[in-house]
């Protein structure tokens, strides 16, 4: 049923619950996982000008490294793991990667925003939801569920 599994990071410790998912149906149905990493760049376009962009780039895309690593790291060795690092808009260049990799199945986590919030702001994986090409397995993550990593810093990547 699935072949190529799509599974979009930010290299949080939430996302380690929907690699979970990601990883339990690769593994039933002998699949390979696509990792993900998109550089939103748009939050950084009223930058000054004698702001170093090759600096922020290259921290960004350093963070991105390090959270397809980490999905490397936690991946069973049965499972087929290939990574990738983009820039553009998060749920954009999913969906765009979701079609041109030829995937069957996004998994993707869920801060579980409701109400105003997701009204007014929506967030990658409802944009996402809508707009993929292919079935979107979203998994809820609790913030308060994840144990605290001391002296961790992630970029934003929504």
């Amino acid at each position: 049923m699935y072949d190529c599994i799509l599974v979009p990071t930010d290299g949080s410790p939430e996302v380690e619950r929907a690699l979970e998912y990601a990883f339990d149906l690769a593994r039933t149905h002998d699949a390979s996982i696509r990792a993900l990493y998109v550089v939103n760049i748009s939050g950084y376009g009223g930058l000054p000008m004698e702001t170093a962009w090759e600096g922020i780039n290259n921290a960004l895309r350093g963070e991105g490294e390090t959270a397809v690593d980490r999905v490397e790291e936690l991946a069973p060795d049965d499972i087929e793991v290939e990574t990738a690092i983009f820039e553009g808009s998060p749920s954009r260049v999913i969906v765009e990667q979701a079609a041109t990799e030829d995937c069957d199945l996004i998994v993707m986590g869920t801060h579980g925003r409701g109400g105003i919030d997701r009204l007014l702001l929506g967030s990658v994986t409802e944009r996402v939801v809508r707009q993929a090409p292919v079935p979107v397995l979203t998994v809820q993550v609790d913030p308060s569920d994840v144990p605290e990593q001391p002296n961790e810093s992630r970029a934003i990547v929504e």
